[in-house]
Protein backbone atom coordinates (compact mmCIF):
# COMPACT_ATOMS: atom_id res chain seq x y z
CA UNK A 1 0.00 0.00 0.00
CA UNK A 2 2.66 2.52 0.99
CA UNK A 3 4.81 1.75 -2.70
CA UNK A 4 2.42 1.98 -4.53
CA UNK A 5 1.47 5.92 -3.15
CA UNK A 6 5.10 6.39 -3.84
CA UNK A 7 5.20 5.33 -7.19
CA UNK A 8 2.20 7.39 -7.71
CA UNK A 9 3.75 10.55 -6.20
CA UNK A 10 6.87 9.99 -8.17
CA UNK A 11 4.82 9.81 -11.77
CA UNK A 12 2.97 12.74 -10.98
CA UNK A 13 6.40 15.03 -10.20
CA UNK A 14 7.78 13.13 -13.36
CA UNK A 15 4.61 14.25 -15.35
CA UNK A 16 5.33 18.32 -13.84
CA UNK A 17 8.50 18.28 -14.32
CA UNK A 18 7.79 17.05 -18.13
CA UNK A 19 5.49 19.60 -18.24
CA UNK A 20 7.07 22.60 -17.05
CA UNK A 21 10.23 21.21 -19.25
CA UNK A 22 7.84 21.76 -22.23
CA UNK A 23 6.69 24.27 -21.20
CA UNK A 24 10.24 25.90 -21.06
CA UNK A 25 10.93 24.12 -24.03
CA UNK A 26 8.02 25.49 -26.08
CA UNK A 27 8.77 29.13 -24.61
CA UNK A 28 12.28 29.19 -25.34
CA UNK A 29 12.40 27.96 -29.03
CA UNK A 30 9.41 30.22 -29.86
CA UNK A 31 10.32 33.47 -28.54
CA UNK A 32 12.85 35.69 -30.06
CA UNK A 33 14.27 39.09 -29.51
CA UNK A 34 16.04 40.99 -32.59
CA UNK A 35 17.98 44.01 -31.29
CA UNK A 36 17.67 47.73 -32.65
CA UNK A 37 20.62 47.41 -34.92
CA UNK A 38 19.60 44.07 -36.57
CA UNK A 39 16.99 42.49 -38.62
CA UNK A 40 15.62 38.33 -38.54
CA UNK A 41 15.54 36.39 -41.10
CA UNK A 42 12.84 33.25 -40.26
CA UNK A 43 13.11 30.01 -41.83
CA UNK A 44 10.62 27.00 -41.81
CA UNK A 45 12.47 23.77 -42.14
CA UNK A 46 15.01 25.77 -44.13
CA UNK A 47 12.55 27.71 -46.38
CA UNK A 48 12.24 31.17 -46.24
CA UNK A 49 9.01 32.84 -44.63
CA UNK A 50 9.88 36.44 -43.95
CA UNK A 51 12.06 38.96 -42.12
CA UNK A 52 11.23 40.68 -39.06
CA UNK A 53 12.66 43.95 -37.45
CA UNK A 54 13.74 44.60 -34.02
CA UNK A 55 11.79 43.81 -31.07
CA UNK A 56 10.10 40.82 -29.68
CA UNK A 57 8.89 38.03 -31.91
CA UNK A 58 7.40 34.79 -32.15
CA UNK A 59 7.49 31.81 -34.14
CA UNK A 60 7.18 27.50 -34.06
CA UNK A 61 8.76 26.04 -31.61
CA UNK A 62 11.22 23.52 -31.46
CA UNK A 63 13.60 23.59 -34.67
CA UNK A 64 10.17 23.97 -37.17
CA UNK A 65 10.82 27.58 -37.71
CA UNK A 66 14.31 29.10 -37.07
CA UNK A 67 15.69 32.47 -37.39
CA UNK A 68 19.14 34.44 -37.96
CA UNK A 69 19.71 38.04 -36.96
CA UNK A 70 21.53 40.16 -39.21
CA UNK A 71 23.66 43.25 -38.54
CA UNK A 72 21.95 45.34 -41.47
CA UNK A 73 22.24 49.20 -39.22
CA UNK A 74 25.79 48.61 -38.34
CA UNK A 75 28.34 50.49 -40.54
CA UNK A 76 31.13 47.59 -41.17
CA UNK A 77 34.45 47.70 -41.86
CA UNK A 78 37.58 46.22 -43.84
CA UNK A 79 40.84 47.59 -44.00
CA UNK A 80 43.61 47.02 -47.07
CA UNK A 81 47.40 47.02 -47.06
CA UNK A 82 47.29 47.78 -43.31
CA UNK A 83 45.53 46.65 -40.43
CA UNK A 84 44.90 48.23 -36.78
CA UNK A 85 42.99 45.01 -36.05
CA UNK A 86 44.56 41.74 -34.86
CA UNK A 87 46.01 40.05 -37.45
CA UNK A 88 48.61 38.19 -36.71
CA UNK A 89 52.10 38.80 -38.19
CA UNK A 90 52.47 36.36 -40.41
CA UNK A 91 49.01 37.37 -42.12
CA UNK A 92 50.12 40.75 -42.50
CA UNK A 93 53.61 40.13 -43.91
CA UNK A 94 51.80 37.63 -46.71
CA UNK A 95 48.68 39.99 -47.19
CA UNK A 96 49.41 43.49 -47.10
CA UNK A 97 52.01 43.47 -49.89
CA UNK A 98 49.63 41.34 -52.35
CA UNK A 99 47.02 44.07 -51.56
CA UNK A 100 48.70 46.96 -51.90
CA UNK A 101 51.18 47.23 -54.51
CA UNK A 102 49.82 48.06 -57.68
CA UNK A 103 50.80 48.77 -61.07
CA UNK A 104 49.67 52.88 -62.44
CA UNK A 105 48.72 53.53 -66.13
CA UNK A 106 52.36 55.17 -66.65
CA UNK A 107 53.51 51.80 -65.45
CA UNK A 108 55.19 52.75 -62.56
CA UNK A 109 54.50 50.48 -59.19
CA UNK A 110 52.86 52.54 -55.80
CA UNK A 111 51.79 51.14 -52.70
CA UNK A 112 48.21 52.22 -51.92
CA UNK A 113 46.19 51.48 -48.60
CA UNK A 114 42.68 52.03 -48.10
CA UNK A 115 39.78 51.24 -45.83
CA UNK A 116 35.61 50.64 -47.37
CA UNK A 117 32.41 51.04 -45.23
CA UNK A 118 29.64 48.92 -46.13
CA UNK A 119 26.20 48.14 -44.65
CA UNK A 120 23.89 44.95 -45.11
CA UNK A 121 21.21 45.97 -46.92
CA UNK A 122 19.58 42.58 -47.75
CA UNK A 123 19.68 39.96 -45.06
CA UNK A 124 18.10 37.36 -46.93
CA UNK A 125 20.74 37.96 -49.98
CA UNK A 126 23.11 37.73 -47.22
CA UNK A 127 22.33 34.73 -45.54
CA UNK A 128 21.32 32.38 -48.95
CA UNK A 129 23.33 33.75 -51.76
CA UNK A 130 26.53 32.87 -50.99
CA UNK A 131 28.21 31.02 -48.14
CA UNK A 132 29.07 32.02 -45.26
CA UNK A 133 33.15 31.45 -44.81
CA UNK A 134 33.23 33.29 -48.19
CA UNK A 135 31.21 36.86 -47.83
CA UNK A 136 33.75 38.73 -46.46
CA UNK A 137 36.23 37.61 -48.28
CA UNK A 138 34.18 38.39 -51.57
CA UNK A 139 34.12 41.91 -50.84
CA UNK A 140 37.62 42.02 -50.16
CA UNK A 141 38.09 40.65 -53.65
CA UNK A 142 35.95 43.20 -55.37
CA UNK A 143 37.50 46.00 -53.63
CA UNK A 144 40.61 45.02 -54.42
CA UNK A 145 40.28 44.29 -57.72
CA UNK A 146 38.50 47.75 -58.29
CA UNK A 147 40.78 49.50 -56.61
CA UNK A 148 43.33 47.75 -58.79
CA UNK A 149 41.49 48.46 -62.29
CA UNK A 150 41.19 52.40 -61.14
CA UNK A 151 44.88 53.05 -60.32
CA UNK A 152 45.62 50.89 -63.29
CA UNK A 153 43.85 53.67 -65.40
CA UNK A 154 46.04 56.90 -63.96
CA UNK A 155 49.32 57.89 -64.10
CA UNK A 156 51.40 57.71 -60.50
CA UNK A 157 51.62 61.08 -60.08
CA UNK A 158 47.43 61.77 -60.93
CA UNK A 159 46.74 58.56 -57.95
CA UNK A 160 49.01 60.41 -55.39
CA UNK A 161 48.07 63.83 -56.11
CA UNK A 162 44.59 65.50 -57.70
CA UNK A 163 42.51 61.83 -58.76
CA UNK A 164 42.60 60.32 -55.19
CA UNK A 165 38.56 62.09 -55.00
CA UNK A 166 37.59 60.89 -58.46
CA UNK A 167 39.02 57.04 -58.04
CA UNK A 168 37.42 57.01 -54.25
CA UNK A 169 33.87 58.23 -55.85
CA UNK A 170 34.47 55.84 -58.73
CA UNK A 171 35.07 53.38 -56.62
CA UNK A 172 31.90 53.27 -54.55
CA UNK A 173 29.69 52.97 -58.02
CA UNK A 174 31.94 50.24 -59.33
CA UNK A 175 31.61 48.15 -56.38
CA UNK A 176 28.16 48.38 -55.39
CA UNK A 177 27.28 47.28 -59.25
CA UNK A 178 29.75 44.44 -59.48
CA UNK A 179 28.14 43.23 -55.45
CA UNK A 180 24.77 43.84 -56.81
CA UNK A 181 25.39 41.41 -59.81
CA UNK A 182 26.56 38.70 -57.17
CA UNK A 183 23.74 39.26 -55.12
CA UNK A 184 25.55 39.77 -51.83
CA UNK A 185 23.29 41.70 -50.34
CA UNK A 186 25.57 44.66 -49.05
CA UNK A 187 25.96 48.03 -50.30
CA UNK A 188 29.30 50.08 -49.81
CA UNK A 189 28.75 53.25 -48.62
CA UNK A 190 32.23 54.85 -48.78
CA UNK A 191 36.08 54.53 -49.95
CA UNK A 192 38.71 56.00 -48.16
CA UNK A 193 42.22 56.05 -49.97
CA UNK A 194 45.06 56.59 -46.64
CA UNK A 195 48.66 56.36 -47.61
CA UNK A 196 49.28 56.16 -51.70
CA UNK A 197 53.58 56.32 -51.42
CA UNK A 198 55.74 55.03 -54.09
CA UNK A 199 58.62 51.99 -53.70
CA UNK A 200 61.46 52.76 -50.95
CA UNK A 201 63.57 53.42 -53.85
CA UNK A 202 62.08 56.66 -55.20
CA UNK A 203 60.34 57.81 -52.89
CA UNK A 204 62.85 60.53 -51.87
CA UNK A 205 62.34 61.88 -55.69
CA UNK A 206 58.81 61.63 -55.44
CA UNK A 207 58.51 63.55 -52.11
CA UNK A 208 60.69 66.31 -54.11
CA UNK A 209 58.18 66.15 -56.85
CA UNK A 210 55.27 66.20 -54.26
CA UNK A 211 56.81 69.42 -53.44
CA UNK A 212 57.08 70.85 -56.24
CA UNK A 213 53.41 70.49 -56.34
CA UNK A 214 52.74 71.82 -53.50
CA UNK A 215 54.37 75.31 -54.22
CA UNK A 216 52.67 75.33 -57.75
CA UNK A 217 49.72 75.25 -56.14
CA UNK A 218 50.77 77.65 -53.91
CA UNK A 219 51.76 80.08 -56.21
CA UNK A 220 48.47 79.41 -58.44
CA UNK A 221 46.80 80.14 -55.65
CA UNK A 222 48.36 83.27 -54.66
CA UNK A 223 47.64 84.67 -58.30
CA UNK A 224 44.22 84.09 -58.13
CA UNK A 225 44.03 85.87 -54.88
CA UNK A 226 46.29 88.70 -56.51
CA UNK A 227 44.06 88.60 -59.20
CA UNK A 228 40.87 88.47 -57.42
CA UNK A 229 42.07 91.55 -55.78
CA UNK A 230 43.08 93.41 -58.71
CA UNK A 231 40.77 93.31 -61.02
CA UNK A 232 37.97 94.43 -59.40
CA UNK A 233 39.78 97.38 -58.61
CA UNK A 234 40.79 98.26 -62.44
CA UNK A 235 37.51 97.34 -63.21
CA UNK A 236 35.61 99.65 -61.21
CA UNK A 237 38.38 102.48 -62.06
CA UNK A 238 37.26 101.72 -65.87
CA UNK A 239 33.53 101.94 -65.52
CA UNK A 240 34.41 105.11 -63.72
CA UNK A 241 36.30 106.52 -66.24
CA UNK A 242 33.43 105.19 -68.75
CA UNK A 243 30.76 107.19 -66.73
CA UNK A 244 32.86 110.42 -67.20
CA UNK A 245 33.62 110.04 -70.89
CA UNK A 246 29.96 109.33 -71.19
CA UNK A 247 29.43 112.40 -69.44
CA UNK A 248 31.28 115.11 -70.83
CA UNK A 249 30.09 113.26 -74.14
CA UNK A 250 26.40 114.46 -73.22
CA UNK A 251 27.60 117.68 -72.38
CA UNK A 252 29.51 118.20 -75.59
CA UNK A 253 26.07 117.01 -77.29
CA UNK A 254 23.58 118.84 -75.61
CA UNK A 255 25.96 122.17 -75.60
CA UNK A 256 26.61 121.87 -79.38
CA UNK A 257 22.75 121.45 -80.05
CA UNK A 258 22.10 124.29 -77.94
CA UNK A 259 24.41 126.51 -79.85
CA UNK A 260 23.16 124.76 -83.04
CA UNK A 261 19.41 125.73 -82.22
CA UNK A 262 20.92 129.11 -81.65
CA UNK A 263 22.12 129.77 -85.16
CA UNK A 264 19.30 128.21 -86.18
CA UNK A 265 17.68 130.83 -84.58
CA UNK A 266 19.45 133.79 -85.20
CA UNK A 267 19.93 132.76 -88.90
CA UNK A 268 16.07 132.61 -89.18
CA UNK A 269 15.79 136.34 -87.78
CA UNK A 270 18.59 136.96 -90.36
CA UNK A 271 16.35 136.21 -92.85
CA UNK A 272 13.38 137.94 -92.27
CA UNK A 273 15.33 141.07 -91.64
CA UNK A 274 19.02 141.09 -92.61
CA UNK A 275 19.83 144.50 -91.72
CA UNK A 276 17.91 144.46 -88.50
CA UNK A 277 20.10 141.78 -87.77
CA UNK A 278 23.65 142.94 -88.49
CA UNK A 279 23.11 145.92 -86.47
CA UNK A 280 22.06 143.83 -83.50
CA UNK A 281 24.50 141.37 -83.47
CA UNK A 282 27.18 144.63 -83.64
CA UNK A 283 25.63 146.04 -80.83
CA UNK A 284 25.69 142.77 -78.96
CA UNK A 285 29.40 142.30 -80.14
CA UNK A 286 30.28 145.43 -78.35
CA UNK A 287 28.41 145.11 -75.51
CA UNK A 288 30.11 142.01 -74.87
CA UNK A 289 33.68 143.28 -75.22
CA UNK A 290 32.88 146.17 -72.72
CA UNK A 291 31.04 143.92 -70.32
CA UNK A 292 34.36 142.27 -70.15
CA UNK A 293 37.13 144.44 -69.74
CA UNK A 294 37.68 147.61 -67.90
CA UNK A 295 38.88 151.36 -68.41
CA UNK A 296 37.86 150.95 -72.09
CA UNK A 297 38.53 154.13 -74.07
CA UNK A 298 37.13 154.79 -77.80
CA UNK A 299 39.46 156.42 -80.37
CA UNK A 300 38.52 157.33 -83.97
CA UNK A 301 40.36 155.12 -87.06
CA UNK A 302 42.78 158.66 -87.21
CA UNK A 303 43.98 159.13 -84.18
CA UNK A 304 42.66 162.33 -83.64
CA UNK A 305 40.36 162.68 -80.68
CA UNK A 306 41.04 160.64 -77.52
CA UNK A 307 44.75 159.27 -78.02
CA UNK A 308 46.18 162.74 -76.23
CA UNK A 309 44.19 161.93 -73.21
CA UNK A 310 45.03 158.45 -73.47
CA UNK A 311 48.51 159.17 -73.38
CA UNK A 312 47.93 161.32 -70.61
CA UNK A 313 46.31 159.15 -68.24
CA UNK A 314 49.37 156.68 -69.17
CA UNK A 315 51.21 159.23 -67.97
CA UNK A 316 49.69 159.98 -65.05
CA UNK A 317 49.68 156.32 -64.20
CA UNK A 318 53.28 155.83 -64.31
Amino acid sequence: MGTNFNFDKVKKGVVRAAVVLAVLSLVGTSVFIVDQTEDSVITRFGKYQKTVGPGLHFKLPWGIDRHYNVPTKIVQTEQFGFSSTGRTRSQTQENMARESTMLTGDLNIVDVEWIIQYRINDPRAWLFNVLGDVRVSTIRDVSQAVINALVGDRAILDVIGPERTAIEANAVTMMNAQLQEFGLGVSVISVQLQNIVPPPGVQAAFEDVNKAIQDMNRLINEGKEAYNSEIPKAAGEAEQMVQVARGYATERINRASGETARFNAVYEEYRKAPEVTKNRLYLETWESLFSEKEGTSLIDKDLENFLPIKQMEQGAVQ
